[in-house]
């Protein structure tokens, strides 16, 4: 990525670091999420165009308070700190750092005092959202305010000379007005980044970086059927041809009728010659007994390298196995040791073996679900594909809270079924990032044909998003869900309760487990 703009983001822990994150790449700009440990070097070796420094629950002053190298500060690099990134760049440069009981959480309003090419357009009183129980109590040496909140409190600071400034609230956030302006001011006004990260040339690019790294190997492309997969095989089909080897593995643990979807989508429509590979007695043997879901998404990760490495020995020259990780599973999978937490580990990141025989290529690994989406788009992949809802690769073993057996995957197989179906027939699917089934094996009792029963509960779950790491739930019409649920407590022998997940994200995860 070394010519074009980048933009690292050092995460101290904050709920919206990934958000930061999204919104620099809504501007067409490069962002990572790095952690507080990198150094001088790091940064220059990989042309870093600007530093944002995220919020984070920690106080300054804390004993394990997160922090950068203070070299750093003195690159000639913009640097914006956000919340606790404002108060770490305030300390650094010799100012207090106050916590008192003027705390501010939530919506609040500013006033810009000062004019500054950060507030570019912006006006002068604006709502903001805050969220911090510190503040800067003492001006910075060098530094001005060109911003403050309603309790009279620096809001927004800049150095006098160095491309270095601070917000106190968070831009990144919908409920600020203008923060995506701001952000944008950040990146185009005042460190002179170029709009450059495009589909186009993250295609030409991964190309290049594909063939000088395959060689005269070949590439087993690990294939599910979504979104991700697809567009990872029609990229890397396009870049190495006849050295791909397209696998599709039947885990037992697929959707009802999936397999037959995925291969005829596939070999049909896109022309890949997919080869289908049945393991799913591996599975769930391996699943037997299993209950915790870290444990489930860490066996899943493991039979699949086993099978896909099984697969390879029939081939020759295979080095590398493709797959279609993306950066959210990246990010929620490993903290490596930063002040994030593990969300959970999926089954292609924190559930991989430590040994194994083959070597990844994750050509989306940086990428979030709708550039995947773009980029599909961009190689003239059919929206029939692209609009497909995610699936998770551990499939409905994390769909089943508790222990995975063939009784329980024949209940949700048919439940989920008849709601995507009838999702479909509605109209609303496309409406909805993704809509799924779980089924609670615990019993309720209810009653049937004047006849007791103690049976399942079913949870149905619609979310809509726009990359995965934030969600809301679905307001579906009511007598869509009426309907639904008729069907499956009358069509699906095993549940007699059918609920509604009307939970977001955070709180709650998209998935269950």
């Amino acid at each position: 990525m070394s010519s074009i703009s980048k933009v690292w983001i050092v995460d101290f822990g904050s709920q919206y670091t990934q958000l930061i994150a999204r919104r620099i790449r809504e501007n067409s700009v490069f962002s990572e999420i790095v952690l507080p440990s990198i150094n001088v070097r790091e940064i220059l070796e990989n042309r870093v165009s600007a530093l944002i420094l995220s919020g984070g629950p920690s106080s300054v002053y804390d004993k394990e308070a997160p922090t950068i190298s203070k070299e750093i500060f003195d690159l000639n690099i913009p640097i914006l700190g956000i919340c606790y990134g404002l108060q770490l760049i305030s300390r650094h440069f010799g100012a207090k750092v106050h916590s008192d009981n003027h705390r501010e959480y939530g919506r609040s309003e500013i006033n810009i005092k000062n004019s500054h090419s950060l507030f570019y357009g912006v006006d002068d009183s604006k709502q903001v959202w805050m969220s911090h129980g510190d503040h800067v109590d003492t001006m910075p040496e060098d530094f001005k305010v060109i911003a403050i909140s309603e309790n009279n409190t620096p809001a927004a600071l800049v150095h006098k000379e160095k491309p270095i400034m601070g917000l106190q609230f968070h831009p990144e956030v919908a409920h600020t007005s203008e923060g995506f302006k701001i952000l944008g001011n950040f990146l185009f006004k005042v460190a002179g980044l170029e709009k450059d990260w495009t589909a186009e040339h993250f295609i030409n690019k991964s190309i290049n970086d594909i063939r000088e790294k395959v060689g005269s190997n070949r590439v087993l492309m690990g294939l599910s059927g979504g979104v991700d997969s697809s567009v990872m095989a029609v990229l890397i089909n396009k870049a190495i041809e006849n050295q791909c080897i397209p696998a599709f593995i039947n885990n037992g643990l697929l959707r009802k009728d999936e397999q037959f979807q995925v291969i005829r989508q596939l070999k049909s429509e896109m022309d890949l010659p997919v080869k289908r590979y049945n393991y799913s007695s591996n599975f769930l043997k391996a699943l037997k007994g299993i209950k915790k879901p870290e444990q489930k998404r860490k066996i899943i990760g493991r039979e699949f390298i086993r099978a896909f490495e099984e697969i390879a020995k029939k081939y020759t020259d295979v080095k590398y196995l493709a797959q279609g990780t993306l950066y959210p599973d990246v990010i929620e999978s490993r903290s490596i040791n930063g002040p994030s937490q593990v969300i959970k580990s999926h089954h292609n990141v924190g559930g991989l073996p430590k040994r194994m025989n083959l070597e990844l290529i994750e050509p989306f690994n940086n990428l979030f679900k709708d550039e995947v989406r773009k980029i599909g788009k961009e190689l003239g992949i059919s929206s029939s594909i692209l609009k497909r809802h995610p699936f998770p690769g551990p499939g409905l073993a994390v769909r089943i809270i508790g222990e995975v057996t063939s009784y329980r995957l024949g209940i949700l197989r048919r439940a989920d079924g008849i709601y995507i179906d009838e999702l479909k027939l509605s109209g609303v699917y496309d409406q909805i990032w993704q809509a799924f089934a779980i089924l609670v094996p615990v019993k309720t009792v209810g009653v049937m044909g004047d006849q007791r029963t103690y049976e399942n509960v079913l949870v149905l779950r619609a979310v809509t998003s726009s990359d995965g790491m934030t969600a809301d739930w679905s307001h579906l019409p009511t007598d869509l869900v009426s309907r639904i649920s008729n069907r499956i407590v009358n069509e699906v022998r095993g549940v007699n309760r059918v609920v509604y997940d009307v939970t977001s994200k955070p709180p709650g995860t998209i998935e269950w487990e």
